[in-house]
């Protein structure tokens, strides 16, 4: 088709979204959205922090420009089902089956950086209140449709439910359904607690991972100890967090590429890292800021004013990857050729 004018290279690649047939009308939404996004002039950055950013030395994991919404949001799934929503014109759940269409409806409204939730709650307890007079059977049946369409509407391993440490038929119902279909989403992790984990169920969760590889073991000793009263969760694989909050945002640091900017161990450990450091934190700063004070995401948002999520719950996350290729390229540098064993040099400077 003939254009009146060539078009731009941003127009260029945001038609080659348009027009890809690998691709469903859901996803050229999303990725085109993304386009318009990172069309934003990115934070201000001092040129410092900037260069490091460019370089990739640390990483923004490309959550946007502009961040317009936290990175995981982890709503009082609890409060929702006892009071309802104003905003989703919804009562408060009376039996089984409201509980799970309340459930499917918030997911769809609790944002994250994939723009699908990536916390469903800790499933066992939030419906063991309306089990009431179901049998095993009519608890089975409802579960297995409502797991097939958390698969089918959401899907993305990033999202997560949690379960345990106690026994309860909808925990053991959970660990059946999930062996039985090996969907990859949802990613599950079960809460283990030596006193209050029966050997059976802990054992069942085993068998499962043998089969499915899920759930993932929590410590819930460790995990608890670590909280206030009002509790955590585990999100999008592995991140334990803040009930009721969240993560704001997430930056990383590559250990590989500070390694390779640096002299040799003792530079790395106290100039360069240092110096890294500090630029992620300055963009962990800057994108935090913007989030709470220029998005209006924590100003607006019926899920803040309907106290299912808390501002002051929120942390960002400081991360890091590429410890081993560090360790081994500062051996190098050190004049040592030391590999992972007991006792090596190399086990000590990963330490």
């Amino acid at each position: 088709m003939k254009r009146n004018s060539p078009l731009t290279a941003y127009q260029a690649h945001c038609l080659k979204i348009a027009t890809d047939k690998n691709l469903s009308p859901k996803q050229k939404t999303h990725f085109l959205s993304l386009e318009a996004e990172n069309n934003i002039p990115y934070l201000a950055l001092s040129s410092e922090t900037e260069q490091a950013l460019n370089e990739r030395i640390i990483c923004d994991m490309y959550e946007g420009h502009a961040p317009y919404k936290p990175r995981y949001v982890l709503p009082n799934y609890e409060r929702f089902l006892k009071n309802g929503s104003a905003y989703l014109e919804l009562d408060p759940a009376e039996d089984f089956d409201d509980a799970l269409n309340m459930l499917m409806i918030l997911y769809h409204h609790v944002p994250s950086v994939t723009g699908l939730p990536v916390f469903l709650g800790y499933l066992d307890k939030l419906l063991m209140p309306y089990v009431k007079e179901q049998t095993e059977q009519q608890l089975y049946r409802k579960l297995k449709h409502f797991w097939a369409m958390l698969d089918r509407t959401l899907p993305d391993a990033f999202m997560h439910a949690n379960i345990g440490p106690e026994d309860s038929i909808i925990c053991r119902l959970i660990l059946k359904i999930d062996v039985e279909l090996k969907q990859v989403a949802p990613n599950l992790t079960f809460m283990y607690h030596s006193d209050k984990t029966p050997e059976s169920l802990f054992s069942q969760a085993i068998e499962n991972i043998c089969e499915c590889s899920k759930p993932h073991i929590a410590n819930d000793v460790i995990h608890t100890a670590a909280f206030d009263d009002q509790g955590y969760g585990v999100v999008s694989c592995y991140n334990s967090l803040p009930l009721c909050g969240g993560g704001s945002t997430l930056s990383r640091i590559n250990l590989r590429e500070v390694a390779l900017r640096s002299l040799n161990s003792e530079d790395f450990l106290t100039h360069q890292l240092p110096k890294y450091c500090h630029y992620q934190m300055e963009l962990i700063e800057r994108r935090t800021t913007f989030l709470y004070e220029e998005s209006n995401f924590f100003q607006t948002s019926f899920l803040v004013l309907e106290d299912l999520i808390q501002p002051e719950r929120f942390t960002p996350l400081f991360g890091i990857f590429g410890m081993a290729e560090a360790v081994n390229i500062l051996m190098e540098k050190n004049g040592c050729h030391a590999s992972y064993a007991p006792n090596s040099q190399a086990l000590f400077l990963s330490y």
